[in-house]
Formats: structure tokens, C-alpha cells, sequence
């Protein structure tokens, strides 16, 4: 527990630093919007762009640890979106950026730090494989819901035509999609290039962390805790249940099982803001669900890793 204290902990710090920084008026809104749009623009792309370039592309498909996880996910989406919808009358693009939430856990910022911290360095490889494709597959699932639901009026072709604009205008998905294709060419970027991105991608985390701490003060938890409780449980209890049934049953090794459940149950990512403020949908839901969330993994983390041995 204490460990996972240490792992987590710095998270809040920063978080804190940000809310404290626009509560007192050292920084300003308007700053918080310039910096969010920072690290969704520009530092979160680079990370992601980096992270796919120099991936080993062959370690991604264990098929059965991939399922395991993104079933999982997407039970999660689909628990929010409908949960959102049916059980606390939201609107249809809240009810997507809410199920959002439901289906992006932070893999890199908490699930890496305590994986490693729980089964050491060298169990992080099936962790690896599951972030490969992480973000791609979140954005995929998370813009066509959106774009199907926004489409009101339009023809299939023109639906069609909104999801991958809206898709390939990305900055993320372009980060991602570009990291795959220096990956697959084999071509080596200039050092100059690499050193360049690789400063981008150190202020990326850091930065969002700060900013998501200044949109806390925009986005309290006023008459949406049912909502918020909704996404913590369906991120932490029910991702990582259903990942752990099929592992079992797919007979995953103990570290495949071990990266499928303690991935699955993190928090909602940075991501989840960061999706729910381009779309300007459940802000309040998606910021304070990463605050809280990350709090409850402490506990939650703890107890799956007590599970899995």
C-alpha cells in the first residue's frame, strides 16, 4: 500500500499545484486554456508519436490478452454511455464522453509505475502490447460514437465522411498514425528531430496534469457525484473483473493476466478531460472522475493485486 502511495501520490502534487495555482490567481483561466491546448495539440501527440515509432510492433498481437483487455473496455463504454443515459438522463454526446471516461484507463501515468513497482521491470512487456494501441483504439471507438450520435440528419456516407475527418484532423491519432509509419518504414529520424520531440514529450504529462488541476476549479463536482461514482466504479471494479474472467479462461500466463487486470483497473486517463474538452461534453464528469478515480485506485490497485498474487 505504501508503495502505491509513493506511485500516486506525485500525481496528486501536481494536480494540486494547478488548483491551488488558478484558485489563488497566480495563473489564469485563460492560461489553463492555453496550456490544455498545449498538451493536446503538441505534447501528448509527440508522447504518442515517440512511444509508436519505437514500439516492437510484434510484441502487440497476443490476441487473447488483447481481448481479455479491450472487452473489458468496451463493456466499460458501453456501461457508461448507457448508464449516462438511461440511469441519470444525459444527453447523448454527454453520454459519450461519459462512457469515454469508462474506457480509457491511464495505462502509462499510473498502470506502468505501479506494475512495476508490483512484479518489477521486467513483467512490463504485456503492459507494452496493451498500450500499443491504447489511444488509436479509445479515439476510434470513442469519436465514432460521438460522430454517429452528432450525425442527426445526415446521410451513412456523410457519417462516414464526419468520423474520419474528424479522426484524421486529430492531433493524437496524427501523432500515432505517423509514429506507426516511421516504425514500419525502418526510417531513422535525424537526432536533432528525436531530441527536439523527446523534450515535447517529457513536458506532456506534467503540463496536462497541472492544467487538469486548473480545470478542477472550472468543473467542481456540483450535482454530478452519482455520475462521477458511476464512472469509478465501472473503471476500477468492473474493467478489471471482465478482463480477469476472460484471462482465466483464456489461460493467460500470470504476467499477461496480471498486465490485462492492473491496466484495466486504473483510473480514467488525462484523455478522458482531454476528449470530453474537444468536444465540450461532461467536462465536470470527466475531470473531477480522474481526480476521484485516481484517489480510489490506492485502495482498489491494491486490493487486484492481492487478487492476482
Amino acid at each position: 500500500m505504501g508503495a502505491l502511495i509513493e506511485v500516486v501520490m506525485p500525481v496528486f502534487l501536481v494536480i494540486g499545484f494547478g488548483y491551488a495555482a488558478v484558485q489563488r490567481g497566480i495563473f489564469s483561466d485563460a492560461g489553463v486554456d492555453g496550456l490544455m491546448r498545449f498538451t493536446q495539440k503538441f505534447a501528448i501527440p509527440c508522447l504518442l508519436f515517440q512511444a509508436m515509432s519505437t514500439l516492437d510492433i510484434g510484441a502487440v498481437f497476443e490476441w487473447r490478452l488483447l481481448v481479455s483487455f479491450y472487452t473489458g473496455a468496451l463493456c466499460g463504454f458501453a456501461l457508461g454511455l448507457l448508464g449516462a443515459r438511461y440511469l441519470f438522463g444525459r444527453r447523448w454526446d454527454d453520454a459519450v464522453a461519459i462512457g469515454f471516461c469508462c474506457l480509457f484507463s491511464n495505462s502509462v501515468l499510473l498502470g506502468l509505475p505501479i506494475a512495476e513497482r508490483a512484479y518489477g521491470e521486467a513483467s512490463l512487456s504485456a503492459n507494452f502490447a496493451i498500450i500499443a494501441i491504447h489511444s488509436p483504439f479509445c479515439y476510434m471507438v470513442g469519436i465514432t460514437a460521438m460522430e454517429i450520435v452528432r450525425s442527426s440528419g445526415k446521410s451513412a456516407v456523410a457519417t462516414v465522411w464526419s468520423i474520419l475527418k474528424a479522426m484524421f484532423s486529430n492531433a493524437l491519432i496524427i501523432g500515432i498514425a505517423l509514429g506507426i509509419t516511421v516504425n514500419l518504414s525502418g526510417v531513422t529520424l535525424p537526432g536533432v528531430l528525436t531530441d527536439a520531440v523527446a523534450m515535447m514529450v517529457r513536458a506532456a504529462l506534467p503540463a496536462a496534469l497541472f492544467g487538469l488541476g486548473g480545470v478542477l476549479v472550472r468543473y467542481r463536482p456540483e450535482g454530478d457525484t452519482r455520475t462521477i461514482g458511476w464512472v469509478v466504479i465501472v473503471s476500477l471494479i468492473v474493467h478489471p473483473a471482465v478482463a480477469f474472467g476472460l484471462g482465466q479462461s483464456f489461460g493467460l500466463s500470470q504476467e499477461m493476466l496480471r498486465a490485462a487486470v492492473l491496466t484495466g483497473a486504473m483510473a480514467p486517463g488525462v484523455n478522458a478531460y482531454v476528449f470530453a474538452d474537444m468536444y465540450g461534453c461532461a467536462r465536470r464528469v470527466a475531470a473531477s472522475s480522474v481526480l476521484i478515480g485516481t484517489l480510489a485506485t490506492v485502495v482498489t490497485a491494491w486490493a487486484w493485486i492481492q487478487i492476482l498474487g
